[in-house]
């Protein structure tokens, strides 16, 4: 017989591996099927007798994204049916553990917390936590907003996949002692679509005293207005076969349908365009963009870590044709239609921005060609700027914050992927170790040692929240004057204000 443990719910049984207790597909909400498709999560269901917790849950119906094809796994079982956790807990005895619970990302359209890349036993074992890893609804089942989608018991008009992560974050506060947790001592963390829902938690009321501490990698708060959130979800229901925005009728259209939709919306738009389906303010779990709740001091208390991997749109630049064929003439013309499109309050002149760019990387000896300065203003406008409005605003309230930047390169591709979006995550987890992922991070003992840093540095986070590693000590807070950075890559330490001639190249309005 395998470990077991009660919940409020009722009894599991897990499995044990190296030292670490192991329970998976574990429900924190009822299915969101039928009636309860775009509504509220609602509390499990009590069971009797002891319920297998030796196999992951459902993973939120999707269509597999780029990271994934980088980074493959086994094929993802999906259903609507979707809302369970993981724990990872170490097998011996202990006074109450921190415990660090994960947001998956995938642009709120893929992933799952049950992916190998997120094996919890490294961290749970090596340091000593708790680890609980989450899934909850994605694209247009966990996203679709509108104000006749309301759901009249909770007000909500959209966030279905935000309030699942509430959920699951009630339920660890009710129930992580049982693991070996304190539920006074939660580190939330994610990347990319996790971190965006980090942060966005981050200015959500209903989330305030869940969690104590909060990890941001390479993403930061986001919510759309309504009014583009609404014709969005029109949009897709059309095309599903509702030609009328009817609740009922929705909540019946077949999941196929609603898939189909999704991918000829994000077809057409494209990543460089935003992502379509996201947190909205729909005036009830959302009042006001999360930015603005965060600036005010709703997370005060909350200690943070926010950073970006250095070259992160290179992961998106691959799947663009159109990159590698830039003149400096149609590079022009890309950047005047983003700021045109959303970004015009950067309040930035074009050619002004790429003679810095282009010059501070030159000075730097990086190459400065069409492609590396889209690359480089991408990942600054979508990545880099936000973690910084952030990091700024958490600082001003009086939280402790910190700041990295990750500089280790993929070697896969012959190298071309550089320091790109979700790179770091197998160095956090420790499973850089697994042969299809040491593909894309590399592998020996450098690779290694990295590694350990970034663990060590998060443990230390979710113990004491202050990170500290064996190369840089203590991590220096960060604040607006000097902009220490912790530099996670070959040689790196602590550099102040890195990259800081691209960050002046925007307007004020760009990091107030």
């Amino acid at each position: 017989m395998g470990p077991t443990v009660t919940t409020r719910d009722g009894r599991i049984e897990g499995v044990e591996r190296d030292g670490v207790h192991v329970f998976r597909g574990i429900p924190y909400a009822r299915a969101p099927v039928g009636p309860l498709r775009w509504r509220a999560p609602r509390p499990p269901q009590a069971w009797t007798g002891v319920r297998d917790a030796t196999k992951a849950g459902f993973a939120a119906p999707q269509v597999p994204g780029a990271t994934e094809r980088i980074m493959p796994g086994p094929a993802l079982e999906t259903d609507e049916d979707c809302l369970t956790l993981n724990v990872w807990t170490p097998s011996t005895p202990a006074p109450p553990r921190p415990v660090m619970v994960w947001i998956h990302g995938g642009g709120f359209l893929t992933g799952a917390g049950s992916l190998p890349i997120y094996n919890g036993r490294f961290l749970a074992g090596g340091g000593d936590v708790v680890v609980v890893t989450v899934n909850y609804r994605l694209g247009a089942l966990g996203f679709l907003a509108h104000p006749v989608l309301r759901d009249p018991e909770s007000g909500a008009a959209g966030n279905w996949g935000l309030l699942d992560q509430i959920a699951a974050l009630t339920w660890v506060r009710d129930n992580v002692e049982a693991f070996g947790g304190d539920p006074g001592k939660v580190t939330v963390f994610g990347e990319s679509a996790g971190a965006m829902s980090v942060g966005t938690l981050m200015g959500t009321p209903a989330a305030a005293g869940l969690f104590l501490r909060a990890i941001m990698q390479s993403g930061s708060p986001a919510a759309l207005p309504m009014d583009e959130a609404g014709p969005t979800a029109e949009s897709v229901l059309h095309a599903a076969g509702c030609d009328v925005l009817e609740p009922e009728r929705a909540r019946a259209l077949p999941l196929g349908a609603l898939l189909e939709a999704q991918e000829g919306l994000w077809a057409r738009r494209g990543m460089a365009q935003g992502l379509p389906l996201q947190p909205v303010v729909d005036g009830a779990v959302l009042e006001r963009h999360p930015s603005e709740a965060i600036a005010a001091g709703l997370s005060a208390g909350v200690a943070t870590i926010s950073g970006t991997n250095r070259d992160e749109w290179e992961m998106f630049a691959m799947a663009d044709p159109g990159a590698a064929r830039l003149d400096d003439e149609h590079l022009q013309r890309r950047l005047s239609a983003l700021l045109a499109a959303g970004n015009g309050r950067l309040g930035a002149e074009v050619g002004e921005v790429l003679r810095t760019y282009t010059g501070a990387r030159a000075g730097r000896g990086q190459p400065v060609t069409p492609r590396d300065l889209w690359v480089a203003v991408q990942s600054d406008l979508v990545f880099r700027l936000p973690a910084i409005r952030l990091a700024e605003a958490q600082a001003r309230v009086g939280a402790p914050v910190h700041a990295y930047l990750f500089t280790w390169e993929s070697p896969a591709f012959g190298g071309a992927l550089r320091s790109c979006h979700a790179l770091e995550i197998p160095f956090v987890w420790g499973t850089h170790v697994y042969p299809g992922i040491s593909t894309f991070t590399g592998a020996g003992p450098e690779v290694d040692a990295l590694a350990a840093r970034m663990q060590q540095a998060w443990l230390s986070f979710a113990r004491t929240g202050e990170p500290a590693d064996g190369v840089t000590g203590a991590w220096p807070r960060y604040d607006a004057g000097r902009r220490a950075t912790v530099v996670l890559g070959p040689g790196g330490t602590v550099e102040e204000a890195p990259l800081d001639e691209e960050r002046r190249a925007w307007t004020a309005a760009a990091v107030a």
